[in-house]
């Protein structure tokens, strides 16, 4: 999967679909109405692009090259002997990742309560504050966890669909585009910031170069300044209780099964990211670039995206279906990266076809959660997702570096962390043993198109 930009696509969805939850709030019919049209272009509205780019890129590019930091860390452990320090070491990367995923169904009730910029700021004043605090606690592993792991993955979260929900405030036409080239931001700065931080880490050390990302985080609160909503009366809506809670996605027993595979499925899914730079540095002769297979994640992750999403929106084709043979595929991938030792152009030529099969599931997210739950709860849909999948997501990684610390060889972690989409995805065909729900027309359950699209901005 692409850990260098996966997160950022599913939030990007959450938010998107998010703008269709507008209609439902306790404002009046008239507040509703687009009193102020997105300028679709302007000095303003490109520089909220470009501060929704910088956003993605800096939350998720760190999280992204945690590997970086990764090996660094688990050498401090190792050397102030810290026992399971493989696990120990890759606890804070992945509840970063959890953190934002799990916090992420409140973010968007929270932006719409508090508005779009206080959101961001507080999202990256948190994050950069959590990453100071997390620079005075490397030889203390519970407090590292809670400062880099929950404090900046709380901040990602909060800063982050914020800058995806404004961009309906300034592009109508054009926001398809927008939303790409902004979720463009995470895989060009994860392409990025492994250079960056091997040349911080190697000049400076940990330390230093985690009190250069909270100076880097803290970006994000310069970027809030530029969020400023177009339509006032929609900066602050009052939530209600179902606004908070929508009964009827979660008895939706189509989205019950495909959460619960997808939650299952993603167990594995951070394994990859987390542990690559080491698998290069211990199978790999010395002199390679143990960024490259990383990156070669990215890039066709970030094509594939594309690809895929406008493929969805055009061609017929069941939706589940194809995600599972993308789940199915990467899994086996996964299994392959464990015996690719020695031959680096095999390992690079694996991760190219891990990034297609992970922008293939990505872009997917959407369209279904919008299949299956229609228009009304398309945004929760999403947001409980995340929620379940932030369980696996965290645990993954550590069960892990488990395995490595008793075996001192990442073979068996890929071949289990592989084994288990493949296994588990073959639920996702309990959906077609479920009757269909029957639709009430304020529920229209179609696939994603460019003319729903459209519809759905206006209402934002």
């Amino acid at each position: 999967m692409d850990k260098t930009g996966s997160t950022a696509d599913v939030e990007q969805s959450k938010g998107f679909l998010e703008g269709g939850n507008h209609t439902s709030t306790p404002l009046s019919r008239h507040e509703n109405e687009d009193d102020h049209p997105p300028a679709d272009g302007g000095t303003r509205a490109w520089l909220v692009m470009l501060g929704s780019f910088f956003c993605n890129g800096i939350l998720f590019g760190v999280i992204n090259s945690y590997g970086v930091m990764y090996n660094e860390y688990h050498d401090d452990l190792n050397a102030q002997g810290i026992s399971d320090a493989a696990a120990k070491a890759s606890l804070p990367g992945s509840l970063a990742m959890g953190m934002t995923f799990f916090i992420s169904p409140v973010s968007g009730i929270l932006t719409d309560y508090i508005g779009i910029r206080k959101t961001t700021f507080f999202g990256g004043l948190i994050a950069s504050c959590g990453m100071l605090l997390s620079s005075f606690c490397t030889k203390n592993v519970t407090l590292f966890c809670i400062t880099f792991g929950i404090m900046y993955g709380l901040g990602g979260a909060l800063a982050y669909t914020p800058s995806l929900a404004v961009l309906g405030h300034y592009f109508k036409r054009y926001l398809g585009i927008v939303n790409g080239i902004v979720t463009a931001g995470s895989s060009v700065f994860t392409m990025i910031m492994p250079y960056v931080l091997k040349s911080l880490v190697k000049h400076f050390g940990l330390v230093w170069t985690l009190r250069a990302l909270a100076v880097f985080a803290s970006l994000i609160m310069v970027v809030a300044t530029l969020f400023k909503p177009v339509k006032k009366s929609m900066s602050i809506r009052k939530v209600s209780v179902k606004d908070v809670f929508n009964i009827s996605v979660l008895t939706n027993m189509k989205y019950i099964i495909w959460t619960s595979v997808l939650g299952l499925c993603l167990f594995g899914y951070l394994v990859p990211s987390v542990y690559m730079m080491k698998f290069v540095e211990l199978n790999f002769p010395t002199g390679l670039d143990s960024n490259l297979p990383v990156i070669c994640i990215g890039v066709t992750s970030g094509i594939s995206r594309l690809v895929f999403g406008w493929l969805v929106d055009r061609i017929n084709v069941n939706k589940i279906l194809l995600q599972q043979l993308a789940l199915f595929t990467l899994g086996i991938l996964t299994i392959l990266l464990a015996y690719s030792v020695n031959v680096f152009p095999l390992l690079l030529f694996i991760c190219l076809g891990m990034g297609v099969t992970d922008g293939c599931f990505i872009s997917l997210i959407g369209p279904i959660a919008f299949e299956l739950c229609g228009r009304d709860g398309g945004a929760q849909a999403i947001g409980f997702l995340l929620g379940v999948a932030s369980i696996p997501l965290t645990l993954g990684p550590y069960v892990a570096g488990l395995i490595f610390e008793m075996q001192n060889d990442l073979t068996l972690p890929f071949i289990i962390a592989g084994v288990n989409p493949v296994l588990v995805s073959f639920g996702l065909l309990a959906i077609r043993c479920v009757k269909k729900r029957e639709v009430r027309h304020d529920e229209v359950q179609h696939p994603l198109s460019s003319n729903l699209d459209t519809q759905r901005t206006a209402e934002i």
